[in-house]
């Protein structure tokens, strides 16, 4: 493993130690706060880095030493101004199925687990977990801690890693975050505080309630009964924040974008797949203000759409399984009839082939199943995963792209003759990458095919994964998929802006000197 980079800057010699941001709930806003808070610490000069025990999500990145995070931690680290390290999230677990998933330590995967069989493993989870821990402590003067789900699982007490389990053992005071836009916050925070044991509860220095709308006054009345009550301090009451562009942890975004009236310029539909892995691809189309996005879920009719894009996939038959009880298949090949486009990213791709087979059964049962049929391919599941940090150049349009491989599919066949995407070798080293967009820094020299395009250009799939991201790469895929004038646009600009707003907020709303004060 690499060393970690930290010499990015020079600290105050403020703020030092390890603060924990737990929840009372999944999504109830623990990864925007340690953004947030890692980007205050950075303007203030403090070398400071994100940590998530145990994430599970099936939304990664790639990172600098080589290894695989949850992409909540790769979004922290940019909020932090340093590249993604395995360090900052030492566990990651990507779920196969309702009981298994697939257990990646310090990056790389070591098995694939179902719940029980975790559970006994967990201890040997623990020591790289601390052992990542240890090593951040050494190279920054602040370590900003995000537990999982919430530390009131009381059956998930034993051999707990993510929330309690790990403060308890490396001595960390936490913050509480509850979302009282899901209504009954009072009763998330007392309930949870009531499953804590007492030394845990002790380690609670105060709660944060996130995504308040209205009257901040109405609220006071029910803050002073919380604090008379648990004796724990209110640091502070965060607005609902609309419109920003972050790397969401795992959840399919619950709203469907739609461009304003008369400005569409591109429809595009995604089938909402079980086991959609890595939709944060899509930031950047939904993000654009001439395309209408939506995500279609079971049991929805297919909607009339000019682009249709296939998405990554963590148990890819079984998906394509499901779409075609769906009813959708003969509706997107109806879509190709007319004229329209279809674009397959990582496991999109493969279900564009001929055929996947999975003989070893890395995915499910043992067997093959018939792809769509679209491009002249087929894929083998192999049980070395592939992961890259790659850049290169479209195919279509020449624009430079960006992005990561995660996969474990091998994909041979005739329409490989005829690329998406050429890339720019494979880096001997890729530790010390800090911008992929730097095409020359994970260069070999030697230029590779990825992908493919059927003859007639209708279907295009591609193992790349941040595809839009790089706006020149963005313009030139909605020109494919057929609209016209179409405004340019910088994802990663936006994203720096929301990560800089959603800083500001916490600044305005947050009790920020009692905070600080927290780090130990």
């Amino acid at each position: 493993m690499s060393e970690i980079p930290v010499n990015f800057g020079a600290s105050t010699g403020a703020h030092r130690g390890t603060l924990m941001i737990q929840g009372t709930s999944s999504d109830a806003g623990k990864s925007t706060v340690v953004a947030a808070l890692c980007r205050l610490l950075y303007r203030e000069g403090v070398r400071v880095a994100p940590f998530k025990p145990q994430n599970m999500a099936l939304n990664s990145a790639v990172t600098a030493d080589g290894g695989e995070i949850g992409r909540a931690q790769a979004l922290q680290a940019q909020a932090a101004g340093i590249a993604p390290h395995t360090d900052f999230n030492p566990v990651l677990l990507k779920p196969s199925s309702d009981r298994g998933a697939q257990v990646i330590i310090g990056g790389a995967v070591v098995a694939d687990l179902d719940a029980r069989a975790y559970h006994a493993y967990k201890p040997r989870a623990m020591a790289a977990v601390l052992a990542a821990y240890a090593r951040l402590r050494t190279g920054y003067d602040a370590v900003l801690v995000e537990g999982a789900g919430s530390p009131a699982e009381v059956n998930l007490r034993a051999r707990d890693i993510a929330n309690m389990g790990f403060a308890e053992a490396v001595d960390a005071p936490v913050l509480l975050v509850a979302d009282i836009d899901r209504g009954g916050v009072f009763a998330q925070l007392l309930g949870t505080l009531a499953c804590l044991s007492d030394s845990e509860r002790a380690r609670i220095k105060g709660f944060i309630i996130n995504r308040f709308r209205g009257d901040p006054s109405l609220l006071t009345s029910g803050l002073e009964w919380l604090e008379a009550r648990t004796g724990i301090p209110v640091l502070g009451v965060l607005p609902y924040l609309h419109g920003l562009h972050l790397d969401g942890e795992d959840m399919l975004p619950g709203e469907r974008h739609s461009a304003a009236r008369g400005e569409i310029r591109l429809r595009v539909a995604v089938p909402a797949l079980p086991r959609i892995s890595n939709h944060t691809d899509f930031d950047a189309l939904r993000a654009h203000p001439q395309v209408d996005f939506r995500y279609v879920g079971a049991g929805e009719p297919w909607p009339d759409s000019d682009l249709v894009i296939l998405p990554g996939s963590k148990h890819v038959r079984d998906d394509l399984a499901w779409l075609r009880a769906q009813g959708w298949a003969p509706a997107m090949a109806r879509h190709l009839r007319y004229g329209g486009k279809v674009l397959g990213i990582c496991g999109g791709l493969q279900m564009l082939g001929t055929a996947i087979h999975d003989p070893l059964g890395l995915e499910g049962e043992a067997g093959t199943t018939a792809g769509l049929g679209w491009l002249d391919i087929e894929t083998t599941m192999q049980p070395q995963k592939q992961l890259r940090l790659v850049a290169g150049r479209l195919s279509v349009g020449d624009a430079p792209v960006s992005g990561y491989e995660i996969h474990m599919g091998v994909t041979h066949g005739a329409a490989l003759e005829r690329p998406a995407v050429w890339l720019a070798g494979e880096a001997s080293d890729v530790s010390s990458v800090s911008d992929v967009s730097d095409v020359s820094s994970v260069s070999d020299g030697t230029d590779r095919a990825d992908g493919a395009r059927s003859a007639d250009d209708q279907v295009m799939g591609t193992y790349l994964h941040g595809l839009f991201d790089t706006p020149q790469a963005l313009h030139a895929l909605l020109t494919w998929a057929g609209a016209r004038d179409v405004e340019a646009q910088d994802y990663n600009v936006l994203r720096e802006a929301s990560l800089d707003r959603l800083a500001d907020s916490l600044a305005a709303h947050l009790d920020l000197t009692r905070v600080w004060a927290c780090l130990r």
